[in-house]
């Protein structure tokens, strides 16, 4: 973001008649990294996956790698490891893992013998404007 960009501010996706009760704007707490540490794996991985290109996003996203997640560029999903790899070289690791299965089952799953290729790691982590 630059300082000639008109600042972004939030516009409902589906606008209706709301009781004046509930808030009109999100909550500035979601902006908050220790709010972050206090998520589950699973909430952080909703976030992730529902607020792309967002703060949120970055936020979810960096602490998942706080709690040891990699992302994987090519499958587009987290993996885990789930025990000491079998095979550790400068270009990828075998061994087994866990991984959030976001297409078919909304869950974790555990993928054995699975080859992770380095190249295909998530390494940089760039914070979209809050």
């Amino acid at each position: 973001s630059t300082d000639s960009e008109r600042p972004k501010v939030y516009v409902p996706q589906r606008p209706c008649a709301i009781p004046a009760s509930f808030p009109a704007s999100p909550t500035p707490l979601f902006e908050s990294p220790l709010m972050f540490e206090k998520l589950d794996v699973d909430t952080l991985i909703l976030i992730f996956y529902y607020q792309q290109g967002t703060y949120q996003q970055y936020l979810a996203a960096r602490e998942l790698k706080r709690k040891s997640w990699r992302y994987h560029k090519k499958y587009l999903t987290w993996f885990q490891r789930h025990e000491e790899p079998k095979v550790t070289t400068d270009e990828y690791e075998i061994g087994t893992y866990v991984y959030f299965d976001y297409e078919t089952g909304w869950c974790q799953r555990i993928k054995s013998d699975f080859t992770f290729e380095y190249p295909y790691l998530e390494d940089e982590l760039q914070p979209a404007p809050k």
